[in-house]
């Protein structure tokens, strides 16, 4: 039912690290990732006895998908909780690989509130548990990964050197890190997690599992507020073989549009953590390197959030409250003396009201370069019009800007 993904050699990355850079290529399953591993490895071990209970599953759409998926290969009934920001897109291929085999409930505003709902209705009707990283079953399925990579680079003729992992709730991260501790000790295993959800970290810093008070949702494939227990147990004991990384969303954002437009990959954010790990990593001249692209799930209508991260992590985009007096020619000063002559205005909202002496609007401005922004900086300080700049991760920037 699973079928081998390719491993592809990517010459834009190779030459841009030095070194012979493979991608895993597991957005290429039937359900654009490799969590039908983890899910059809559970769900095909069941008794005839839990098969007719059904199952149960909470996940930000990869995860549902497979069982989904394994749900309705094996005919088994299912039911599959996924937090309220999964996307559309997800959600419409989980019933698309169902069919009549599931029923697909939205709640809660993260992956933990879905997965605590799926536990209270297995509990209430007496059906197994399909975990999407917290089991035994899970963490040996999602390792199947780990041996199709070293089977695909021994027919190559090389050795892995370096294998690079996305991090979510652990349970790949697990599984190849198990896998090669025992079938290629040699290789150095990297975990990627996205910084605005790094619960490995923080579990490794408290030396066990803590649930985190706040993520960033957008790494939604891996924006887990507390990594698996047994995970994290797998992943403790090898602590001396692995090594872990954060990679900024914008980042992500970055390698996102690079992989799309470079090798043609649609990647969804947890997708692109890999690669875009690779950045923070100090790679050996002609070492062999694989990353995995964990899924390919991305609802077209992100692009627009990921251009805009992906911009603003690169700064080359920038927001501004910018007081006017209320004078006739004041914009065209603005345009004239402030702005450089490559420099874009991309948002500009401004309601001039009467009895002020001056009125705010909210511009934004992308630039050719990142070094463009001192200088501007500089004339909006030499000038008479107040400009003030909005740091990204800030409320103020959040509430204006973000929406």
């Amino acid at each position: 039912m699973i079928e081998p993904t390719p491993l592809q050699y990517c010459p834009r990355l190779s030459e841009q690290y030095n070194a012979q850079i493979y991608l895993k290529r597991e957005d290429l399953q039937d359900v654009r990732s490799y969590k039908i591993r983890g899910a059809y490895y559970g769900i095909s071990g069941l008794s005839e006895g839990d098969r007719a209970a059904g199952v149960v599953a909470a996940s930000a759409g990869n995860h549902a998908q497979g069982v989904a998926y394994a749900c309705r290969a094996l005919n088994i009934q299912g039911k599959i909780f996924v937090p309220k920001p999964t996307p559309k897109q997800k959600r419409d291929r989980i019933r698309v690989h169902g069919g009549d085999n599931i029923e697909l409930v939205v709640t809660g505003n993260t992956f933990d509130e879905a997965a605590q709902a799926a536990r209270e209705d297995a509990a209430a009707r007496g059906a197994t548990i399909i975990e999407p990283f917290d089991s035994r079953d899970t963490v040996i399925g999602q390792g199947t990964v780990a041996a199709e990579i070293l089977a695909q680079l021994t027919g190559l003729g090389r050795q892995l050197d370096t294998m690079v992992v996305p991090v979510g709730g652990g349970g790949l991260f697990a599984g190849v890190t198990s896998y090669f501790a025992d079938m290629s000790p040699r290789t150095a295993i990297v975990g990627v997690e996205p910084r605005g959800a790094a619960s490995l970290t923080a579990a490794l810093e408290n030396e066990g599992p803590v649930t985190l008070t706040d993520i960033d949702p957008f790494v939604d494939g891996a924006a887990v507020k507390r990594i698996g227990e047994f995970p994290y147990e797998v992943i403790e004991r090898n602590q001396g073989r692995t090594h872990l990384l954060l990679a900024d969303e914008g980042a992500v954002c970055t390698e996102m549009l690079s992989l799309y437009q470079n090798e043609g990959i649609i990647a969804e954010p947890a997708g692109a953590l890999a690669v875009a790990g690779l950045s923070n990593m100090k790679i050996q001249p002609d070492t062999t390197v694989v990353c995995i692209i964990s899924g390919g799930n991305n609802d077209v209508l992100r692009y627009a959030e990921v251009m805009e991260r992906s911009l603003v992590h690169r700064g080359l985009r920038h927001y501004f409250l910018v007081n006017f007096p209320q004078e006739p020619g004041q914009l065209r000063t603005f345009l004239t003396d402030i702005l450089g002559k490559d420099d874009d205005i991309v948002l500009f909202e401004y309601l001039k009201k009467n009895n002020r002496e001056t009125g705010a609007a909210l511009v934004g401005l992308e630039l050719t370069r990142a070094s463009d922004l001192e200088p501007l900086l500089e004339r909006m300080a030499d000038s008479p019009i107040e400009c003030r700049r909005l740091e990204p991760g800030t409320p103020e920037y959040e509430y204006i800007v973000s929406g």
